[in-house]
């Protein structure tokens, strides 16, 4: 996440000085994935649980995205360990599965956020029951967590621009235009107003 800030915030910053408002700005596969583990794969053992907790004999996790770009999609590649059945005396009464899903988007510029659509599930595992939990988590969980307000996370950086700069700057307005993955980058295509005092 501090790379797709650092990018965002010079992208900013080159258009304060330029005529046109016109930004492009390349944002990595590395930087998604960090996004997304900030988001939504933030307990302290880096897992999302769908059903139970660290603590629960039984239980569904998620763990491990791997964010990658292919052709014109972005690609989330999850672990998934789960022990269904029934908690008896501190241990789960039942069956361990232990599988990698798949799910793929095509990012969507959707005003001042970076988002995605168009979930296509890749890979699933062969458990009924598994998938049943799995298909929601990856059709619809797993996007929404990944969208990015991009307006806002400018601001929050431009918030101290004049202590550490000397110049206070300030985004006024910001709009996504356009989004498409060209080979290992995510091309954002943007608008943006800024003040500098």
């Amino acid at each position: 996440m501090p790379r797709l800030r650092l990018l965002l915030l010079c992208a900013l910053l080159l258009s304060a000085f330029r005529t046109a408002s016109a930004i492009e700005v390349k944002v990595s596969p590395q930087a998604l994935e960090r996004t997304l583990r900030a988001q939504l794969f933030n307990a302290p053992d880096g897992r999302y649980y769908m059903r139970g907790n660290n603590t629960t004999p039984c239980g569904v996790y998620v763990d491990n995205p791997h964010v990658t770009f292919q052709q014109d999609r972005i690609v989330v590649h999850i672990h998934t360990q789960a022990k269904l059945g029934t908690a008896l005396r501190g241990t789960c009464l039942g069956v361990s599965l232990s599988t990698d899903a798949d799910v793929s988007f095509i990012p969507d510029a959707e005003e001042e956020s970076i988002g995605f659509r168009d979930a296509r599930i890749e890979r699933l595992s062969d458990s009924k029951e598994l998938n049943f939990l799995l298909v929601p988590f990856l059709s619809r969980k797993l996007p929404a967590q990944m969208k990015v307000n991009a307006a806002d996370l400018m601001r929050k950086l431009l918030a101290d621009s004049a202590r550490t700069t000397g110049y206070a700057l300030s985004l006024e307005h910001l709009k996504l235009h356009s989004m498409l993955v060209e080979g290992q980058v995510l091309d954002v295509d943007l608008d943006a107003v800024m003040s500098v005092n």
